[in-house]
């Protein structure tokens, strides 16, 4: 079970963790040079190579809270870290893209649907995929506190980002929703994913699986721009609304945490800022 929290500055990532001697230990990580060059300044281009500094960052913050709790047992690495995190990748471009497309395809060629209903359709069973995924997993206890801990990192970097100081009750009062969540960007990359497949046509079931893997990353870097460009322009009403359905998502992926939770963040984001004053 994750004890921890991981932040991620511009030039090193850093993961707090809960020992089970309660005391709060942290390591910090270079962040690869792809991720800080110019590559990951290129628009379209940098949500591709975020979501797989993600991946990877976030299985090695994973690994590393189990290493903490259980030692040695806990390390995973190698080829078996990486078989995981293809097999469990592949477990959800199935589940989260080929199943819907299959799904509509059927009822297209059933119901004589033209190409925007069946994208549509598809758009809508992706999103309940989506929705019912994160509410059956948002039960299991385990689960919980991996969310709580989102939650705790949330509102750290949100009274950061105020300014306010950084205590465990002042941190509490802030909100556990935050508008560059991951969260917020899979729910992009349902609602562009409507656009960019009605775009492509009726295709044949084979085709149609095809072309909604191959254009993952495209759809990752429309998602990722999108994320950015309302994180820039949340003052603006308009904006403010389209970015509220991604906040109210956040009510699944985050739950309130405890004190010794928001403890925990702000030792990630302590020993981030460290490691960044000295980068910079």
């Amino acid at each position: 079970m994750l004890e921890g929290v991981m932040m991620r500055g511009k030039h090193v990532a850093a993961t707090a963790v809960r020992a089970p001697d309660h005391q709060i230990v942290h390591r910090v990580e270079p962040l690869n040079p792809v991720y800080r060059g110019r590559l990951a300044r290129t628009p379209f281009l940098r949500g591709l190579l975020g979501l797989w500094d993600a991946l990877g960052l976030g299985w090695r913050s994973l690994s590393y809270s189990a290493e903490v709790a259980l030692g040695e047992e806990g390390k995973m690495e190698g080829p078996v870290a990486w078989i995981t995190i293809l097999f469990a990748v592949a477990i959800a471009v199935g589940l989260f893209m080929l199943a819907p497309a299959a799904l509509a395809r059927w009822l297209e060629t059933s119901w004589h649907l033209n190409t925007w209903v069946s994208n549509f359709i598809e758009g809508l069973v992706r999103l309940v995929v989506l929705l019912g995924y994160l509410w059956a997993v948002g039960h299991m206890p385990d689960i919980r506190r991996v969310f709580a801990y989102h939650g705790a990192e949330h509102k750290v970097i949100n009274a950061f980002e105020a300014g306010a100081e950084l205590t465990p009750s002042v941190v509490a009062g802030f909100p556990r929703q935050h508008v560059r969540c991951g969260t917020a960007f899979l729910l992009a990359v349902v609602v562009i994913s409507v656009l960019l497949f009605g775009l492509l046509g009726p295709l044949p079931l084979w085709p149609r699986l095809l072309s909604r893997v191959l254009l993952i990353p495209v759809l990752a870097g429309l998602a990722y721009e999108f994320l950015q460009f309302t994180a820039r322009h949340v003052a603006n009403p308009v904006v403010r609304a389209l970015v509220q359905p991604g906040l109210a998502l956040q009510g699944l992926t985050t739950r309130e945490p405890d004190p010794d939770m928001i403890e925990v963040a702000l030792a990630a984001l302590a020993a981030l800022r460290e490691k960044e004053d000295l980068a910079a």
